[in-house]
């Protein structure tokens, strides 16, 4: 069975990367403004393979695609092939999530959940899949976009879950007196603190897209003062963000080995945050630059990952591992096995 959990945890850490380019390639899409770059779904102006000129389009493509109801329909090779690329990065990540439930079958016998939460992701997956369809047919109405970011980060999210749960053994030796009820309350309410900020950001894009059809995609530097209260709401969380996962990244790594992979998770935790909080003052302070959004957007969604891989991974190492195994972790730097009352 080892193999077999050894096997399972590297696909489904490929499966978690999938998700997260997608996530990424996502953004981009929407920062560059490519989102119609292919004006209808599963084909992309009627072929599977994108055309790269518009001479390859029919002469009259955009009497076609204003009948169907696209609000956009002049052909651009850069924005239809950033789409593209992104609608095959979906289906590179759909075939990895398939995989990813194939090879959790062995756990049905011994933890059937590990099974169940690959399945949930794969549906989840499917759902996105006919969601994208809707999001393309709305002509990128705000709300469904919005919807199919929140759905991406539950299956990256559902995916972490099977993962950690088949690797639940690896976090029982961690015995300290910091990994308290008390942190991992504080870990769900950054979990909230971290959802509630990924939301207000989607407003705020929504927002800033209004601003660029406004202003006609220039003055880039006023867009910032025309932002709405949301903005405001949305910095402030950023700042309660910040500061609570400083606090938790240092409640992490005063007692934790180096070695361990909590004690990274907390690093990346505190670094994933300071980075977030720097692209979003660049944001502000440099006009909403493209090149920062999908950066920004990236780094929200790690840090809700990374979140939870620790909340997960706390209530593991707070539950006394079965008889005979692991070792108890002591603050001081010391190590010994578990007595029989463990």
């Amino acid at each position: 069975m080892e193999r077999e959990i050894r096997r399972f945890r590297r696909l489904g850490l490929l499966a978690i990367a999938a998700v997260y380019l997608v996530i990424l390639a996502g953004a981009i899409v929407r920062a560059s403004g490519a989102g119609m770059g292919c004006p209808d779904w599963p084909t992309c102006f009627g072929r599977w393979i994108p055309p790269t000129h518009e001479s390859q389009l029919p002469a009259n493509y955009h009497e076609i695609y204003a009948d169907l109801g696209y609000a956009e329909t002049r052909f651009n090779p850069i924005k239809t092939w950033t789409e593209y690329i992104n609608r095959l990065l979906g289906v590179a990540c759909g075939f990895l999530i398939v995989l990813t439930v194939v090879f959790a079958v062995p756990f049905l016998k011994q933890d059937a959940r590990v099974f169940l939460a690959s399945l949930a992701a794969l549906l989840l997956v499917m759902f996105q899949g006919w969601l994208g369809a809707v999001v393309v047919s709305s002509n990128l109405h705000p709300f469904m976009i919005t919807a199919n970011m929140l759905l991406a980060l539950a299956v990256a999210t559902t995916l972490i879950y099977a993962v950690a749960r088949s690797q639940k053994d690896y976090f029982y030796p961690i015995r300290s007196h910091v990994l308290t009820t008390k942190l991992e309350i504080i870990l769900g309410l950054a979990l909230t603190i971290t959802l509630t900020q990924v939301v207000l950001g989607a407003q705020v894009r929504e927002a800033v897209e209004t601003l660029a059809r406004a202003h006609g995609h220039t003055h880039r530097t006023l867009w910032p003062l025309e932002l709405p209260w949301v903005f405001y709401l949305h910095r402030a969380v950023g700042f309660m963000l910040l500061c609570t996962n400083l606090w938790l990244a240092w409640q992490l790594l005063r007692v934790l080995p180096q070695f361990h992979l909590m004690f990274r998770l907390a690093l990346g935790l505190a670094l994933l945050t300071l980075l977030s909080v720097a692209t979003g003052i660049g944001m502000e302070r440099l006009g909403i630059p493209p090149a920062l959004q999908p950066i920004h957007l990236l780094c929200a969604n790690l840090i809700f990952g990374v979140q939870f891989l620790l909340w997960t991974a706390l209530r593991y190492c707070r539950v006394s591992p079965p008889r005979g195994q692991g070792t108890i972790f002591n603050p001081t730097g010391s190590s010994f096995p578990p007595s029989r009352s463990s």
